[in-house]
């Protein structure tokens, strides 16, 4: 295979990655667990095998998701909060405790819920956040503090007496019992029931009215600390026996162990018991449990290294398939998904599951009518294994995938031969695509729009108040009447209405890097928008640059430089752009702020904690600057910055010969360029 090829297969592995990723965290997720782990798995595997591919924007090095449209405010956590890597056999397990030795293990279960990062300040409760990317989280401090698991105020002990400063990190979750109850009380209320308890609680953790979340019984259990002032445990376990003195639930089926075989008992022992918990779980945790040799192991970009979730096998159930009906996403692609009895499974009740496409539908020989054998793969999201065909009567009858889109009639075909999905090709007047679309730009990665959402964009488009996304900065009082989602019955603008206006204004300023993801340009995500509006500092001048040109910008690559330039070859994509120039959006960087360009043609890596830059921030400053911010130390590599915790970047930096940078002498390289 030509590195043109590799480089592709890996932008369409990122691309898939990255949009699964958002969708689990911000969203709802179409695909499951176990598929997004084989994503991921296959992403780690071309990166392993082609080294230059792992850079430091590849989903590979990122943590969570960015936060989606919401009604609160960003925080920025005191450590970033890292995830996971995970194992899912007993040889994987195995192997990691082989290369992760210690004198102890903790053996935690790990808790299907939303995670959250608590800061106390001399024992007072000051904010609380969602995990978000794992730098920059959601401030839910209102919310959090009606969970009567989270207290306002630590109680200290002689043996654990209140820290100046700790951050908690824990699990928010429904009890499966609770989420029964919820869901009874909804239905009597003629509400929809939620899908599961994890999405109960992640929903109930972003209303905007606290006394709404106290009905939903959230429960929060600590698994981890972050940043610290006055306060020093050995290990892991002495951290969590001075959580729970403090007045902070941890887990009681946590347990200490002190072999490698004792680890995979307890791995054996949950595989037989994981519903015996009051949560619900979807695997367990293994931590080293001393902090120096954690410290001695160090991290990746996005995980630990001395921790690491093993991840059970799916349950599987069977249930009717009553139906195959089919959506139509923001590019066109077009996704059969079952409709079925409701059945439970893995602690919640199902009636939708994926199948992703007609190709699938035909692999696994599904008929409509069939008995068929669901899997809930990592507690999430079901997906269809396949039918019972012993229980076939004869009544089943063949799905036929639509000739035409259900949202606009257009003929469909795959985008290029050979591909699985197939596409409307009408991405011009498709409804369906239309308002996915302004969906899409009005998110926080994009305009940050929060009163224009799936509703409001539904309505907009099928009402005719838009033509499409070209039209949104026109948008005026006389035109929102129009619609029924921002108006009120008597005919008067309501206060949605209202505030979409405000917000379109606040949007027509906002930076220009955000306006290119806007575009939903495919393949241009924020790393691609970020470099191409500070390499070019406007919009037409990217535009007018030949393929080639845009190619060398660093984030960007061929791929990218030849979508972006197809992109402007169509009329009406023009015409988005001349319309939002002609209504005042931001269509070129101000110049003053932008920063000196001190760092070009630098290669520079930053490992190991800083004090006043967190990893993120220290990578933009870098990329601001005109240099090149990356993931992996080679011969390239022009500077190595190294904070507390480096690592073995910094020891093969060292083996290198390269030049080692404290925090002091890189804030000097930024200024002037030497250090």
């Amino acid at each position: 295979m030509d590195p043109a090829d590799i480089q592709r297969q890996w932008s369409e592995l990122a691309q898939e990655v990255r949009k699964h990723r958002e969708l689990y965290y911000n969203q709802q997720p179409v695909i499951s667990d176990a598929e997004f782990d084989q994503l991921f798995r296959d992403l780690q595997k071309l990166e392993q095998e082609h080294p230059e591919l792992a850079v430091p924007d590849s989903p590979t090095q990122e943590v969570g998701a960015v936060p989606g449209d919401s009604a609160f405010a960003d925080i920025e956590h005191l450590e970033r909060m890292m995830s996971l890597d995970n194992v899912f056999s007993a040889e994987e397990m195995a192997e990691w405790l082989a290369r992760t030795p210690a004198a102890a293990y903790l053996a935690e279960l790990k808790i299907d819920g939303l995670s959250i990062d608590l800061v106390y300040r001399d024992g007072k409760l000051v904010t609380a956040a969602t995990r978000g990317d794992g730098r920059v989280g959601e401030d839910i401090t209102a919310n959090a503090k009606v969970i009567e698991d989270i207290p306002y105020e630590l109680t200290g002990t002689d043996e654990y007496p209140v820290p100046a400063l700790v951050e908690i990190r824990g699990e928010v979750y429904m009890k499966p019992s609770d989420f029964e109850e919820v869901n009874a009380q909804r239905v009597e209320e003629g509400k929809p029931p939620f899908a599961n308890p994890r999405n109960s609680a992640a929903g109930g953790l972003r209303m905007k009215d606290p006394e709404e979340v106290k009905k939903r019984r959230l429960h929060m259990i600590a698994h981890g600390i972050g940043a610290r002032e006055g306060f020093n445990p050995v290990s892991q376990h002495d951290a969590y026996q001075a959580i729970s003195a403090w007045g902070l639930p941890v887990s009681p089926y946590t347990k200490r162990v002190e072999t490698a075989k004792a680890v995979q008992e307890q791995v054996e022992y949950w595989a037989d018991h994981r519903h015996d918990a009051e949560f619900e779980m979807d695997g367990l945790v293994v931590k080293v449990d001393d902090l120096a040799s954690q410290r001695s192991y160090g991290a990746t970009s996005r995980a630990p290294r001395w921790a690491i979730a093993y991840k059970y096998p799916p349950e599987e159930v069977t249930t009717k398939l009553l139906n195959i009906e089919v959506g139509v996403g923001r590019t066109g692609r077009v996704t059969p998904f079952a409709i079925m009895e409701p059945v439970f499974v893995s602690g919640s009740t199902v009636s939708m599951a994926t199948l992703h496409n007609q190709s699938e539908v035909k692999r696994k020989g599904v008929l409509i009518g069939d008995t068929v054998t669901i899997r809930k793969a990592g507690e999430i999201i079901p997906e269809v294994l396949g039918p019972v065909a012993e229980l076939r009567d004869g009544s089943e009858t063949q799905w036929e995938f639509p000739e035409n889109c259900p949202s606009c009639g257009t003929k469909l075909a795959p985008q290029k031969e050979g591909d699985a999905d197939w596409r409307c090709p009408n991405q011009r007047t498709c409804p369906a695509q239309l308002a996915a679309r302004l969906e899409y730009l009005a998110g926080r990665g994009a305009f940050d729009i929060e009163a224009l959402g799936e509703k409001g964009a539904r309505d907009l488009i099928e009402r005719g108040v838009l033509e499409d996304e070209s039209d949104l900065f026109d948008l005026d009082e006389e035109k929102l009447l129009g619609s029924d989602v921002y108006t009120t019955k008597a005919g008067k603008l309501n206060a949605s209405g209202k505030k979409l206006l405000a917000n379109l204004e606040t949007a027509r300023h906002t930076d220009l890097w955000r306006v290119i993801r806007a575009l939903s340009i495919r393949h241009v995500g924020p790393t691609a928008a970020r470099a191409l509006a500070t390499r070019y500092g406007s919009l037409e001048s990217a535009r007018q640059a030949d393929v080639e040109d845009i190619a060398q910008t660093d984030g960007v690559g061929s791929i990218i430089a030849e979508s972006f330039k197809d992109w402007f070859e169509v009329d009406w994509h023009r015409s988005i752009v001349d319309k939002w120039t002609a209504a005042g959006v931001t269509m070129e960087v101000d110049e003053s702020d932008k920063a000196e360009q001190t760092l070009e043609g630098l290669t520079i890596v930053v490992t190991g904690t800083l004090e006043n830059f967190s990893r993120d921030s220290a990578k933009e400053a870098i990329i601001a600057r005109g240099g090149k911010a990356s993931g992996s130390v080679s011969k390239k590599t022009d500077y190595v910055v190294v904070g507390e915790n480096a690592g073995s970047k910094e020891t093969k930096a060292r083996e290198l010969g390269l030049r080692i940078l404290n925090e002091e002498e890189f804030q000097q390289l930024l200024e002037s360029g030497e250090a």
